[in-house]
């Protein structure tokens, strides 16, 4: 903090403190990265949980993009602005799993494009890996459900019918089953909205496990858990979601990528609990 002096009216003046300046453009800092794969046009990140994406309020340091730019020095596109060099897409803090930043701003243009058209030319895929309460009665379906910020919490989503609404699509399938008390589903994405996936799921009443923010009402499920799966939920401390395949036409040599990535350990512990 750092102490200023404001003056009232009266002619009085009083000490107030401010909080620190925080710096116009993100800072390098050196930070050990999951690299999936990496060319001159763009790098493919396993995401730990726990990190957040870019620079915002709260978050000035430590995140993905300050570590991007001690990896890549000065190769990141500037598309995205000072605060968000590559970025094209985004995981929540606490999802783990496959990001892709562009170096170049051809690659980040061509990449755009593709999430863009949320994988409706075929060219994109996204599939994520999610352990949710209880067993949706079909084996496989679509939750197609327009988002927008909640009207009583806005750091929330909500399935809404206002007009602000945004199309959202989610497909699922149900991989394994945990007795009748949760259930591993395989979630493929036709749009990307913000928390599309913890809201679809909680809005057919399958919260995802360990979710604060929409899994609340099944925290008194957690008693139906055997001791260890109890443990494990514990441990996990974050919604059990993982960003498990990411597919992509490479915007500049047009070849097709695709890469798959198993659930971190913290997520491995809680399906082995639950078996």
């Amino acid at each position: 903090m750092r102490e200023a002096r404001r003056k009232l009216k009266g002619g009085e003046t009083i000490d107030v403190d401010l909080p620190p300046a925080s710096p116009a453009e993100p800072e390098a800092e050196s930070t050990t990265l999951d690299v999936v794969y990496e060319d001159d046009d763009l790098i493919v990140i396993d995401k730990p949980a726990g990190l957040v994406v870019h620079p915002s309020t709260g978050h000035e340091r430590g995140t993905l993009v300050n570590a991007l730019l001690a990896h890549c020095g000065a190769s990141l596109s500037g598309i995205g602005g000072v605060k968000r060099p590559g970025v094209v897409h985004r995981l929540d803090k606490e999802t783990s799993g496959l990001i892709v930043v562009a170096k170049t701003d051809r690659a980040h243009k061509g990449l755009s494009e593709q999430f863009a058209s949320h994988g409706r030319d075929g060219r994109l895929e996204r599939e994520y890996l999610a352990i949710v309460w209880r067993v949706p009665e079909r084996r496989r379906g679509t939750i197609d459900a327009p988002l927008a910020r909640s009207s009583h919490n806005r750091q929330r989503i909500a399935v809404s019918k206002s007009t602000m609404a945004r199309s959202a699509v989610t497909h699922y399938e149900v991989e394994e089953t945990f007795g009748d008390i949760a259930s591993l589903l395989r979630c493929r994405l036709e749009t990307g909205r913000t928390h599309q996936i913890r809201v679809h799921l909680a809005h057919i009443g399958h919260p995802l496990l360990g979710d604060p923010a929409y899994g609340k009402g099944f925290f008194a499920s957690k008693r139906m858990l055997s001791e260890n799966a109890r443990i494990a939920l514990d441990e996990l401390d974050r919604q059990a979601l993982h960003a498990a395949v990411l597919g992509f036409e490479h915007p500049v040599t047009g070849e097709h990528l695709r890469f798959e990535r198993p659930p971190p350990a913290d997520i491995q512990a809680l399906i082995e609990a639950l078996r």
